[in-house]
């Protein structure tokens, strides 16, 4: 098998798997993850062995598009404009999830991958928190977006709004490149 084929078929694996999420309203079936991604059951198995593994899969798959998709929108940014930029991205993120996502589904799972995706996140968003409450106001960032993840709310205002006041930022400041 060529690493195009592997990349191909996993990618297909997890797409399925998102595509099942989002139609499911209870526990994830492996079988119709089979057939939307058109492979046989022991297929899929041959890629993830259980359940929680594909979930865990999927979870970083979502880590890798978020921390792309951050790098994205601050390549070139500078101060306060980069890290409102991060936050306006947090926000879109996760507002852009539509029907039902792994919380949702498998909140236990869900919860222990969010707790081991917690630090990188941190440390993330640290990084564009000069100061010695960078730490701190990074946290209580990444918290409030838990939160929201957790207890969905569709007032993107307001969880921009909460984003900002966490980490010590206005809107004026954050609009204000200088």
């Amino acid at each position: 098998m060529s690493t195009n084929t592997d990349t191909s078929t996993r990618d297909r694996i997890l797409a399925a798997t998102a595509e099942v999420l989002s139609r499911s309203g209870s526990k994830l079936s492996l079988s119709e993850v089979a057939m939307e991604a058109g492979l046989s059951r022991p297929t899929l198995y041959r890629w993830f062995a259980s359940k929680e593994e594909l979930l865990s899969a999927v979870t970083e798959h979502e880590r890798t598009l978020f921390s792309t998709g951050i790098s994205n929108v601050t390549a070139g940014l500078r101060g306060a404009e980069k890290l409102d930029a991060a936050l306006q991205f947090i926000v879109t993120y996760q507002q852009s999830y539509s029907g039902v996502r792994v919380v949702d589904v498998e909140p236990e799972i869900s919860l222990e991958q969010l707790s081991k995706a917690m630090p990188p996140m941190r440390e993330s968003l640290q990084r564009l928190l000069p100061g010695p409450n960078g730490a701190v106001k990074a946290a209580a960032a990444v918290r409030v977006a838990i939160s929201h993840y957790i207890v969905r709310s569709d007032d993107a205002d307001q969880f921009l709004a909460q984003l900002r006041h966490a980490v010590g930022i206005t809107s004026a400041l954050a609009t204000d490149p200088t």
